[in-house]
């Protein structure tokens, strides 16, 4: 996998024994540490089609998104930006006037936050240094950040020219700091620091810089000690229930997954195994 991509890193990890499937943590490294994993034109396809097929990837339980180097995501490549066509900043569009053609790789751009989400794995994102901008949305994709002392983020867009809302982070922000916590940094483009991230909620933890991705690894390993498709449910339920329009219909959702998992093997092996008082052996049946 390492070579279908030419700015993307594919690492598998989890082999512990009750586990079926060795290498069921994806660990996805944006690697262009020489630009701080600025999102370049190649940099967003490749991860248009890493989450894609992480989409149907059932093997794949959790995936782990980290940047190379001493940072996450700097956002936009500005240089490609400034001086490329629209087609070589990520759309694949050459035809019709030339806001077409910026809208279309606008949205190219955006459908990485769809996927993300999309996908039925959790996603920790293992967060260093700089995550602005772009960066700082891919973040905010995740359904975890845990983040190094050193992190910075922003919503650097505005201080381009551009709105502060962007790939989704009018959406995310204000879900995980409140309205009015999340309008003073779009409007503004302040940087969050970590001791910052961590008092307003907008991280799980803060770790050292050296202790980040055994973090990260750690938490993703306890997920995998639950069922895979209770797992994958868990992430569908709230993905929907977010913005479920009344309590009715977030239980519906709920009482619809726990009936379906209700009838697998593995619901039966979950509760022998705690009279048992022995770890499940889950088989994703």
């Amino acid at each position: 996998m390492a070579d279908e991509y030419k700015t993307l890193e594919i690492e598998r990890k989890g082999a512990i024994a009750i586990v079926t499937r060795k290498g069921a943590i994806a660990i996805v490294t944006m690697n262009r540490p020489t630009k701080l994993n600025a999102l370049s034109g190649q940099l967003i396809n490749d991860l248009h089609a890493c989450f894609s097929k992480m989409c149907y990837d059932f093997k794949t339980r959790v995936i782990i998104l980290r940047g190379a180097g001493r940072a996450f995501c700097a956002g936009a490549d500005l240089e490609q930006l400034t001086t490329g066509s629209p087609t070589e900043t990520g759309s694949q569009y050459e035809m019709g006037p030339v806001q077409y053609q910026y809208y279309m790789a606008q949205s190219v751009l955006s459908e990485i936050i769809v996927l993300m989400r999309r996908c039925p794995q959790p996603v920790i994102g293992a967060v260093n240094g700089h995550a602005v901008g772009g960066g700082f949305s891919l973040a905010l994709a995740c359904d975890v950040r845990i983040v190094s002392e050193s992190v910075r983020m922003n919503a650097g867009y505005i201080r381009i020219g551009l709105s502060g809302c962007d790939m989704g982070s009018s959406y995310f922000l204000p879900r995980v700091i409140g309205f009015s916590r999340a309008a003073e940094y779009l409007y503004t483009g302040r940087v969050i620091d970590a001791a910052t991230a961590d008092r307003i909620g907008l991280v799980s933890r803060v770790v050292p810089e050296d202790k980040l991705m055994d973090a990260a690894v750690e938490l993703a390993e306890e997920m995998l000690l639950t069922s895979p498709f209770g797992l994958r449910m868990t992430k569908e339920a709230y993905n929907l229930n977010v913005d479920a329009p009344s309590l009715e219909s977030a239980l519906n959702i709920e009482n619809r997954n726990q009936s379906l998992l209700s009838c697998t093997e593995d619901h039966r092996e979950g509760g022998i195994a705690m009279f048992q008082k022995r770890k499940p052996i889950y088989r994703d049946r």
